[in-house]
């Protein structure tokens, strides 16, 4: 489980994320969303330590992650490409984080062989350094990564992004198994609504770092997650 208490950070004196209180479940697929500059990835280095919090605190699985470094071996994440190793080939960093969680090459490539359809012939084998890959290559081989070596909590920010069409497709079944797993919990931050709330089974909204919505997705999610940003720009001065 994922608990937040009286979590906040602020930056020379603004405040950026004021969450008093929050709880995700074990094995729960949550979603969060909102607006740029909402707090989505300033919770999520929190919750990676990342960041120091300028007060409270996250705690996984019973472990606050700001004192301790218990929770690393069972958690995994993908934000940015600045995860990646770019002077690496996708084969040498996939190795490096499996020999991190305990796994040989012949495991990794095993592991590996499950994604094929997601890699689409544009990952492995190339030569290629992660450096020199497309934006969409790049985050294909931090979201594989993550994957690696059965973490019990995975962060993905933004990993519909910068993904084609297909790829995207392949993504959200890819999540959508895990999240099967009761003992796997999976955090994703997404502009994309209608992607969120398809593997997702809970959303949060963040707007101007508070929650401000806190739903179980049903039927009804995606239309009234676009109610409520329809109604933001409503709301905005000056707007018509």
């Amino acid at each position: 489980m994922i608990v937040t208490e009286n979590l906040s950070k602020a930056y020379n004196g603004t405040t950026v994320l004021n969450v008093g209180a929050l709880e995700v479940p074990t094995g729960q697929a949550f979603g969060l969303v909102g607006n740029n500059g909402a707090g989505k990835t300033t919770f999520f280095s929190l919750l990676l330590d990342l960041v120091q919090p300028t007060s409270g605190h996250i705690t996984n699985n019973g472990i606050q992650v700001n004192t301790s470094e218990e929770w690393k071996p069972f958690t995994s994440a993908f934000i940015d490409e600045t995860f990646l190793i770019g002077y690496l080939t996708p084969e040498e960093y996939f190795y490096f984080i499996g020999e991190l969680r305990g796994l040989n090459k012949e495991d990794v490539n095993v592991f590996l062989n499950g994604f094929a359809d997601f890699f689409h012939g544009e990952i492995l084998g190339g030569k290629k350094y992660l450096r020199d890959l497309s934006k969409g290559n790049q985050k294909k081989a931090g979201i594989v990564a993550a994957f690696i070596g059965k973490p019990k909590v995975i962060v993905l920010d933004e990993p519909f992004a910068n993904l084609d069409p297909t790829t995207q497709i392949r993504l959200k079944k890819i999540i959508s198994a895990y999240k099967e797993n009761d003992a796997v919990t999976v955090l994703i931050s997404s502009h994309d609504l209608l992607h969120v709330t398809e593997v997702c089974e809970r959303i949060v909204v963040l707007d101007k770092g508070a929650v401000v919505k806190d739903i179980k997705t049903s039927r009804a999610t995606l239309q009234e997650l676009e109610g409520f940003f329809a109604e933001e720009i409503l709301n905005v001065p000056g707007e018509d």
